[in-house]
């Protein structure tokens, strides 16, 4: 398993995390359908704990606040989340929580693109978000549906430096996105693929089997929203833990993709 230890470039999809109404709940339905173990955090963060693969961070649970909804919030890589929250607000985004230190970890933001959809801001300190990527029990990718996929580009491009390319085959309105300097995709965004919904991002994790992670989630609590399918980027499963947070997974090799 390959352990990244450098920050991530602006842009890049860094970290999510998990707003939980029970915590421990939700820790025993990851641990089963995606295999995670768990580090607490100090008693200041107030019961979030770090989740691991393989010994590596590669996501967060946290307690649900006051009126907010069970959802994944993806974060975005900045080199500076004070930049990034000026950046946001000069081209139509709001800026929710301002930029603020985690302790000695980093420092974040969270925001809503001009779409609608929310997301977060993450600025490396001791910690650079997520060690382990694109293997079993990390991000292995990440889609923005959006009610405006052009804006939503628009936007991004211009807070992030992002840059887009269309897919063959794909829907008109997608396209994936990768840092600057970079070629190889690290996201998609485009139209809600005939869903009927708000703008958001969906993450998907990587299983080693995504049939076995399937068959464990029934008896964790979740729910299979959409079936195993096959793709040519391998075999996916809509799902829904028991708080009702969606989440996709897909079979990834146990060394990674490269």
């Amino acid at each position: 398993m390959s352990i990244r230890t450098e920050p991530w470039p602006d842009g890049v999809p860094c970290w999510t995390d998990l707003m939980a109404p029970d915590v421990p709940a939700a820790q025993a339905f990851y641990s089963a359908v995606l295999d995670w173990t768990y580090q607490p955090t100090n008693e200041e963060f107030g019961g979030y704990v770090i989740a691991e693969a393989g010994g590596a961070p590669a996501a967060g649970i946290g307690p649900t606040q006051p009126g907010a909804r069970t959802a994944w919030t993806l974060y975005l890589a900045s080199g500076d989340a004070d930049k990034a929250a000026a950046a946001i607000a000069e081209n139509g985004g709001t800026v929710l929580l301002a930029p603020g230190d985690v302790g000695e970890a980093g420092r974040m933001l969270i925001a809503v693109d001009p779409t609608g959809a929310a997301f977060g801001v993450w600025q490396a300190g001791q910690m650079i978000g997520a060690s382990v990527v694109n293997q079993p029990g990390g991000i292995t990718w990440e889609d923005l549906r959006s009610t405006d996929p052009a804006a939503a580009r628009t936007f991004y491009g211009a807070v992030f430096g992002v840059h887009f390319a269309a897919v063959p085959m794909a829907p008109e309105d997608y396209q994936t996105f990768a840092p600057p300097g970079q070629e190889a995709p690290v996201g998609g965004m485009g139209g809600f693929m005939g869903e009927s919904t708000d703008s958001h991002w969906l993450v998907y994790f990587g299983v080693a089997d995504t049939e076995a992670a399937v068959a464990a989630v029934g008896p964790a609590g979740g729910s299979v929203v959409t079936g195993v399918t096959d793709t040519p980027f391998g075999k996916m499963a809509g799902i829904t833990d028991p708080a009702g947070a969606l989440f996709w997974i897909v079979e990834t090799p146990s060394e990674g993709y490269t």
